[in-house]
């Protein structure tokens, strides 16, 4: 029986970003984790809060605190981290480079239409 039971115990993913640790990342300081970002993130994290994001920031904490249980936003979870969300939701149509179409050109009008 004993068999069974360990059979059916889940193992959980352990979570590394970057090949660090979870518990090394809450560990380390705000300069290591600086050097685990890419060259665009780290850039935004040397540049430090503005005021008037400082305040957005404090605006939505207080709102969010503030809203009833079921209209929170989603709890970011640890696959969501170091993505930028605009991936997950292109607000444009990619551009796909195909044959032109019909009357595309100035020398593809006189062909004829059949």
């Amino acid at each position: 029986m004993t068999e069974v039971e360990q059979k059916q115990q889940r193992t959980f993913r352990k979570f590394t970003y970057r090949g660090v640790d979870l518990d090394q990342l809450l560990d380390t300081s705000h300069e290591e984790l600086r050097q685990l970002h890419s060259a665009r993130q780290r850039r935004r994290l040397n540049l430090g809060l503005r005021r008037k994001r400082h305040s957005l920031l404090k605006r939505l904490r207080k709102a969010e605190k503030e809203a009833p249980p079921m209209e929170r936003p989603e709890v970011i979870k640890p696959e969501m981290i170091g993505h930028y969300l605009g991936k997950f939701s292109i607000t444009y149509k990619p551009v796909k480079h195909g044959r032109p179409g019909i009357r595309a050109t100035y020398s593809s009008s006189f062909l004829p239409v059949k």
